[in-house]
């Protein structure tokens, strides 16, 4: 078994699971702070020169996981896989993020929607050449983007 240890934290706005947005798309002017451990200091370099970050966190709040759930954006069962859902096995998410600004260990980033005092587990550049997919299929999620913009989560994963 790979041991995964947090690497710093993620601080936001959002401090209870309720009423967040549930994709960075919802939080264009969120803006958060990521504490990087000053033992990982050295790995910031030459992150600054990018537009957007991963950052991979844990659902440290999830206390249970499901393999099947009814995602927000969704009134059906769906696969864990196929959704975004914080019930996965590994308790593992992620958010693309904008970068502000980089100072010694402090990432400022906008666009975060993530809740306050999230165990960050890494950290990695977006790059377009890399990641940019032109042609693509969404599955079940038929929702716009205005839709997903201002939708909120409730509790149905912290039952």
């Amino acid at each position: 078994m790979i041991e995964i240890k947090p690497i710093g934290v993620i601080h936001t706005p959002y401090t209870k699971l309720t009423n967040m947005p549930i994709q960075p798309k919802g939080a264009k002017q969120a803006t958060g702070t990521v504490e990087v451990s000053p033992e990982y200091a050295e790995g910031l370099e030459d992150l600054d020169g990018f537009s957007h970050i991963y950052l991979l966190y844990s659902f440290h709040k999830a206390k249970k996981t499901a393999l099947r759930v009814i995602p927000f954006m969704d009134e059906n069962w769906r696969g864990v896989f196929s959704t975004r859902s914080p019930l996965r096995p590994n308790h593992i998410g992620m958010s693309v993020v904008e970068l502000v600004g980089v100072d010694k260990t402090l990432i400022l980033v906008r666009g975060i929607d993530v809740l306050d005092g999230t165990p960050l587990l890494d950290i990695k550049p977006y790059i377009a050449a890399f990641d940019e997919v032109k042609q693509s299929r969404s599955g079940w999620m038929t929702k716009s983007a205005a839709e997903v913009e201002s939708t909120v989560s409730d509790d149905r994963f912290i039952k």
